[in-house]
């Protein structure tokens, strides 16, 4: 490839991939030019790397991998898109997988097996060391989702008797340690955490001090079960680095890190989005058909709702025939209703989420809704009466779309509340099924108030 025609890096000013640079890396891997691509891409960062490899067509990112060879990355594979990841690692001898998984950190091989069928995660884990094999399996025996399956089980823990200079010589000298780390760990011979000296506190020690003496309390720590949208929520809450996870018999186990627990906010931060618009956990390296299946049950709910919606409008067909203007203003009551509950119930969803709203707040929180419903009801009544008086002459018209824009600015805040949190106290993920419901409330409510008003003053 001609290297006067490589682009000068990836990536433009506002952060997105450079085009040219795309070309050029497809174009090495056309050329079969191991030595161009390792030109374009071995000075960039894992995370860099993932993202080319995301954008490169399906069909050619396998060979990327084959062409870097040694250099690439092992720790792009934690970077990847799932679906990207699982391609890749299926088109990689187990073996070459069962190395790479070697070389990272307990944590990130957990993230990288997980996902893999059961045939082909057993016989990738039978090709590790026995000592390693027992740690990754036994963070798979976790709960999903969970703290066992957050926590790296690399850490230094030390006996409370031991000296500073027994200690620093034990990490200087032991190969089996996390690369980075922050704290040591004090434990009992059970390894029953009793506290932590930070890193920092330790070298500014003098050698012959006792660790115990220097131990701070013992921090917060989690259980291996506990959810990591809840882990994640007490460092936000208490600004933690780091937490230790202790098991069932509260013995140390592992530790969960906050470049762990920024991955889990972004994860459940774009789940709560994706599943607002009913698409679950579609990426954009899924197929059309995956994403085709994912989308369809909640497009045939909506079908269902929308029927319903149709159903309400058919019983005053009588009523829209002998007053076309009905039709006409009919969406803006529906519209308005939906919009102003999809405000609240994106509120609603979060607050459940981050426990910012709970039985103790909820009804503060549903009074305040039914106000700014009840506000803004008026104020738009008012908006939308005078653009109707102005479009078709009638008074009684703009009473009657304006009571029932009152009517269904007020039904779209208690539905935006009240159904995230019913579904939040039946057990149902808010964030899924809140949507449709919300929506079927409105344009049923708007439908019916607007129509019936109407068949009561105009006709």
């Amino acid at each position: 490839m001609d290297q006067e025609n490589v682009s000068d890096g990836p990536w433009r000013d506002d952060g997105e991939l450079q085009p040219q640079f795309i070309r050029d890396v497809e174009s090495a891997l056309e050329a079969d030019d191991a030595a161009a691509l390792r030109v374009l891409v071995n000075d960039l960062h894992e995370a860099d790397v993932a993202d080319v490899l995301e954008v490169l067509p399906p069909d050619i990112r396998s060979t990327f991998v084959v062409m870097l060879g040694a250099d690439f990355s092992v720790s792009t594979l934690c970077e990847l898109d799932e679906a990207v990841r699982d391609q890749i690692i299926q088109e990689m001898p187990n073996a070459q997988v069962a190395e790479a998984v070697r070389e990272l950190d307990s944590d990130d091989a957990v993230y990288i097996l997980e996902d893999l069928d059961d045939v082909e995660k057993s016989d990738i884990l039978a090709k590790i060391p026995a000592g390693e094999r027992a740690q990754i399996e036994r963070s798979l025996d976790y709960p999903e989702d969970s703290a066992g399956r957050l926590m790296q089980t690399e850490f230094i823990a030390v006996p409370p008797f031991w000296s500073v200079g027994q200690t620093i010589d034990f990490m200087r000298e032991t190969d089996d340690l996390p690369d980075v780390f922050s704290e040591v760990f004090i434990v009992d011979p059970t390894f029953h955490l009793l506290g932590t000296v930070s890193l920092n506190r330790l070298l500014r020690a003098k050698r012959p001090i006792v660790v115990d003496t220097l131990m701070e309390d013992r921090e917060r720590s989690v259980s291996v079960d506990l959810d990591q949208e809840e882990v994640a929520r007490q460092f936000e809450r208490y600004n933690l680095m780091s937490a230790p996870v202790l098991d069932e018999n509260d013995r140390l186990v592992g530790i969960v890190t906050h470049d762990d627990i920024i991955e889990v906010i972004q994860e459940e931060a774009d789940e709560d989005i994706k599943r607002l618009g009913g698409v679950g956990d579609e990426s954009l390296a899924d197929s059309v058909m995956r994403i085709t299946q994912r989308r369809f049950l909640w497009l045939l709910i909506n079908l269902g709702t929308a029927v319903i919606a149709s159903i309400i409008i058919g019983l005053f067909d009588a009523t829209i025939e002998q007053m076309v203007a009905l039709a006409v203003l009919m969406p803006i009551v529906a519209s308005m209703g939906g919009n102003a509950a999809t405000q609240t119930m994106t509120v609603a969803v979060r607050s459940l989420s981050t426990k910012d709203l709970s039985l103790v707040n909820a009804r503060r929180i549903i009074t305040r809704e039914t106000i700014v419903g009840l506000v803004n009801g008026l104020v738009f009544a008012l908006i939308v009466a005078t653009v109707t008086i102005v479009w078709f002459g009638s008074w009684p018209l703009a009473f009657v779309i304006a009571a029932s824009m009152v009517i269904n600015m007020l039904a779209a805040g208690l539905a935006g509340i009240l159904i995230p949190i019913a579904l939040d106290r039946v057990g149902a993920d808010p964030a899924i099924a809140s949507s449709v419901f919300v929506t079927t409330v409105t344009d049923v409510v708007g439908f019916f108030a607007f129509l019936g008003l109407a068949a009561i003053w105009l006709l």
